[in-house]
């Protein structure tokens, strides 16, 4: 079946923010005395806000912060630093226009609504695509579908049709998971574990602007 939708992650794939989510939220516990565990930054990643919020309140603060506190304060430092400065991944402009121009474009993100829109703004390439969800606005986080299926679902076409992007291993699940074919870009520092990079069905190992028209066409 001929692919029509491209579905974008966020984090990791357009924007290098992952390094940035980590140091935010390892300062916020350590300030406040929690726990930061060994396999805690690869929890977090593709938590949807709810879930992170709850895993930090509960789980390394012991309830010190209640989620919904936590969540504000951690989304708040992020949108400073975004102000501050927005490390877009190499090409990842040019990458979205040039599938824009081909395909129609979605995005599934798990960062929350505010910063999804604060980054595609300072991108310019709001108005390239057609859906955006944050999984805030699903049920449940990746690495289940949920985020994958909403973003198809508001583009109109089947997940089947929808080629998704994504580096972290609960993303790749997730993209997989709601039938979607999937391109693995992955993090140098947080490189996606055997088994989920073993369900893409390209591995972009030379970073997104290796991600082309022309590797969706021969998938």
């Amino acid at each position: 079946m001929a692919v029509a939708a491209i579905v974008f992650d966020m984090d990791g794939v357009l924007i290098d923010t992952e390094p940035i989510w980590e140091e935010v939220r390892r300062a916020y516990i350590g300030e406040l005395h929690g726990r930061w565990l060994a396999d805690t930054q690869d929890r977090l990643m593709g938590m949807s806000t709810a879930e992170w919020a709850e895993y930090l309140s509960t789980d390394l603060l012991d309830g010190r912060r209640t989620p919904a506190e936590v969540a504000d304060d951690v989304i708040s430092r992020m949108a400073a630093r975004y102000a501050d400065h927005l490390p877009l991944m190499p090409g990842a402009v040019e990458t979205v226009r040039t599938f824009a121009a081909r395909y129609t474009l979605g995005l599934a993100s798990s960062s929350p609504r505010r910063l999804i829109d604060v980054v595609l703004d300072h991108m310019g390439v709001t108005d390239l695509f057609k859906a955006t969800v944050s999984t805030e606005e699903v049920e449940r986080g990746k690495p289940a579908p949920d985020g994958y299926l909403a973003a198809a679902a508001g583009l109109g076409i089947g997940p089947e049709q929808c080629v998704a992007i994504e580096d972290s291993s609960n993303g790749l699940r997730a993209a997989h998971a709601a039938g979607m074919t999937v391109i693995a870009v992955p993090h140098p520092k947080y490189p996606p574990a055997a088994d989920a990079l073993a369900l893409a069905a390209f591995v972009a190992t030379g970073g997104l602007t290796s991600v082309t028209p022309e590797v969706v066409a021969g998938l």
